[in-house]
């Protein structure tokens, strides 16, 4: 007898239609039940072909099977593996223990699967119609393989423990009534999160979520209008890399876990809507190669706080909404010029790097762009950060101009006296980061200064008490504050002379406050 069945072994259950009773038999020898026309229209799951009752068999017997089926046939193994077939009524499965093998290949349910607190050892529905998937909590040992299904109003993983890997690739997701494509906020994946080529209409979200080896939403295409983020994920792990980057198109037409070859047609990754990775910990890189990015005014590219040792920013430029940084650590930045936004569309403040690794062309000129760019309200830390970044890889006078820029980005928001002696700070020395200038400045009034008090008037101011008169030497001395060459004390010049020789030693006082302002930023920099 079978457990509650009330049948002898080999019995069938007198209210079984054929098709059901075909299952049942296929289910204790373990084989595919098979149930399509081979027609490739009338046999497509998610066309409008009826499927009428010789391929139709109720939630209700499968449900009988999957919890307490008949034993398997001597020597086989007892699995449900069905091919083209279409199932009515909910498939409430919902705190059971389901020990058989499950496989559906281009199925059509009618109505949705209850899968919430149940237990599978590995459940694969491929290319199948689907309602909807509750599946809250869900718990299996091995694999939940979504691959090809369309799912008309969302899938519910929230909280699910996926044993090895979870596979949604090419997989259509509609929203549910909040809006949400699929959420799996909580969720444990063993091994891989492979997205591949998916559609998603509406919020994915993955709040955290955890996943053991990589995530790959390469080819994928989210979109989200009826809300701010196309994917929501803070405090998303991923063991190894998130990839937002292309898929090969082909025959196969997945390169599933492999950057395509060059030469391959790609399908990009596109997100229209905000992404949120805010918090998120990523053991390898985040990678946004080719990603194409579509933002409203009022949505984001978040990656607050984020902490990975690569980040790849290689996507197309967003023309609205914002890329935010603030407080992210990464090590290396690889990034192109292309890739970052506007003024007033980036945030960095916070942004720890260490090192910049750009792809193609970028010149200074826009590096210092794009930090203008993530500072309309002036603010060093960027600045200090690409200058530290610079010096480290040797880029010394790179990282002298970028210091220059600091400082002249500051002076725009000083009042105006203190905007005018940075005009002149910046007009002499550079801020003391171009101390060359500074001698220049000096043999330039030397010269024309000793020419003009060549033909000076120059009473002494006592007889007998005063040095030979070399003009070389008393404009030298009115140039050098704190240095007495024993000239400017010995003799009295009247009218526009007098004048020259307070514009002479002003002029001597700001060189040398500004080549110490320079000297005090080198040491400080040594």
């Amino acid at each position: 007898m079978t457990d509650g069945a009330g049948l002898r072994v080999g019995e069938l259950p007198d209210d079984l239609s054929a098709a059901e009773a075909g299952m049942w038999q296929a289910f204790r020898n373990g084989s595919v039940y098979d149930l399509r026309a081979g027609d490739t229209v009338a046999d497509d799951p998610h066309g409008g072909h009826p499927w009428g009752p010789e391929r139709t068999v109720r939630a209700r017997i499968v449900c009988w099977l999957l919890l307490n089926g008949p034993p398997a046939l001597d020597g086989r193994v007892a699995s449900l593996k069905l091919s083209g077939v279409r199932i009515v009524d909910p498939l409430d499965l919902a705190g059971g223990t389901v020990e058989p093998y499950v496989e559906m290949k281009g199925c059509r349910f009618e109505k949705e699967i209850l899968l919430p607190e149940s237990r599978f050892t590995t459940l694969r529905l491929v290319d199948c119609a689907i309602p909807r998937l509750e599946a809250a909590r869900l718990h299996t040992e091995g694999d939940l393989h979504l691959p090809r299904c369309r799912f008309h109003n969302g899938v519910r993983l929230t909280d699910a423990h996926i044993g090895t890997d979870l596979l949604l690739n090419q997989a259509v997701i509609y929203r549910d009534r909040r809006d949400n494509s699929l959420v799996g906020d909580g969720m444990t994946i063993g091994q891989d999160l492979q997205a591949e080529m998916m559609e998603s209409h509406g919020e994915l979200s993955l709040r955290g979520a955890k996943v053991g080896v990589s995530l790959s939403l390469r080819g994928s295409r989210l979109a989200n209008p009826y809300g701010r983020r196309a994917l929501n994920a803070p405090q998303l792990t991923v063991e190894r890399t998130m990839y937002l980057t292309p898929a090969g198109v082909g025959d196969p037409v997945l390169t599933s876990g492999r950057t395509p070859a060059r030469g391959t047609r790609v399908q990009r990754f596109e997100c229209e809507g905000g992404i949120r990775l805010d918090d998120g910990r990523f053991g390898d890189a985040v990678d946004f190669e080719q990603a194409r990015l579509t933002l409203r005014d009022d949505q984001e590219i978040s990656l607050r706080r984020v902490q990975v040792p690569e980040l790849r920013f290689l996507g197309r430029r967003p023309q609205r909404g914002r890329v935010v940084l603030n407080g992210a650590r990464v090590v290396t930045l690889i990034d192109q010029a292309t890739s970052w936004p506007g003024a007033g569309q980036l945030q960095m403040g916070g942004f720890q790097y260490e090192y910049l690794v750009p792809r193609g062309p970028f010149p200074l000129a826009r590096r210092l762009q794009w930090v203008a760019a993530a500072t309309p309200e002036y603010s060093p830390e960027p600045y200090e950060r690409l200058a530290t970044v610079l010096r480290n890889g040797g880029e010394d006078e790179e990282a002298r101009e970028v210091l220059l820029a600091k400082q002249r980005h500051r002076r725009e928001n000083l009042p105006i006296a203190a905007k005018l002696w940075g005009y002149v700070q910046d007009w002499t020395v550079a801020y003391g980061y171009r101390p060359g200038r500074a001698a220049i400045w000096m043999a330039v009034l030397w010269a024309v200064t000793s020419f003009a008090f060549a033909h000076a008037a120059h009473p002494p101011l006592k007889s007998g008490e005063h040095p030979p008169w070399n003009p070389s030497i008393f404009a030298l001395d009115l140039l050098l504050p704190l240095i007495d060459l024993g000239q400017a004390g010995y003799w009295q010049l009247r009218g526009g002379w007098q004048w020259l020789a307070a514009a002479v030693i002003l002029l001597g006082w700001v060189l040398a406050t500004t080549v110490a302002a320079g000297a005090t930023r080198t040491l400080r920099r040594g």
